[in-house]
């Protein structure tokens, strides 16, 4: 059997969050005061939405978002730990689970070559309706009171996993990486056998040491912290053996 691995986008692939980097594009180079709005903690998409009509009414075309977006630094480390995914396809299947969006990460990863590492990417749908304005739309819907409306990162990859089952695919571990609040739903429903990849100084950490704390049990996967794709790597070859 196989083993899956998941990783988060932004600050996970990425070293930065691929929705504020796209403010670059702007002259100013920043959102106007009035759209600096608190985010709510539920309606990330919706946010988005009115950020990208703002860049499109700027006269912001496709091509200079792209090339933008494109600039973007990839955590260190990473760009390997791709490849070397990319030539164990035999032994691990891999997916992005990402709050970001599809036109986002499909230009990032076309930089680097990347995309070959995954076998699906499971984010935000998204599509230009006019050379300057790109729409987003919610992933999917669910009934978690803990994540943002337009996805549940636990929902999306149990629904993954269960597809590949019925697909004749069963993995015998699930490794997740990622660094965010909206990591932690996905993590706490991992089992024994999974592993709980956490970036070291990011929300996510903080999380998973106030539930260690707790002693709640809600933990069952292997926590292990990383810093870089190079520990990421070194992690993979002996926890997979490859």
């Amino acid at each position: 059997m196989k083993s899956l691995l998941v990783f988060d986008f932004d600050h996970t692939i990425v070293n930065g969050n691929s929705d504020t980097w796209v403010v670059k594009c702007v002259p100013e180079k920043k959102r106007p005061d009035w759209l600096r709005k608190p985010y709510d903690g539920q309606h990330w998409n919706e946010y988005m939405q009115k950020v990208f009509s703002y860049i499109g009414d700027q006269g912001i075309k496709e091509s200079q978002m792209k090339q933008v977006m494109q600039s973007m630094p990839y955590t260190p480390g990473m760009v390997d730990l791709l490849k070397f995914i990319c030539q164990n396809k035999d032994k691990v299947d891999c997916i992005i689970l990402s709050d970001s969006n599809i036109v986002f990460i499909n230009w990032i990863l076309e930089v680097t070559n990347s995309n070959l590492a995954f076998n699906s990417i499971l984010t935000n749908p998204a599509n230009f309706v006019d050379q300057n304005h790109l729409t987003i739309e919610s992933f999917h819907s669910h009934h978690c009171p803990h994540c943002p409306d337009n996805l549940c990162k636990k929902k999306a990859l149990d629904d993954f996993v269960t597809d590949q089952l019925k697909a004749g695919v069963q993995y015998k571990k699930i490794v997740y990486t990622g660094d965010g609040a909206n990591d932690l739903c996905p993590i706490t429903g991992l089992k024994e056998s999974d592993v709980a990849m956490v970036r070291k100084g990011y929300k996510l950490e903080k999380l998973i040491q106030k539930l260690v704390d707790e002693n709640s049990g809600s933990l069952q996967a292997s926590i292990v912290i990383w810093s870089s794709g190079e520990e990421i790597l070194s992690y993979l070859k002996k926890c997979l053996e490859i």
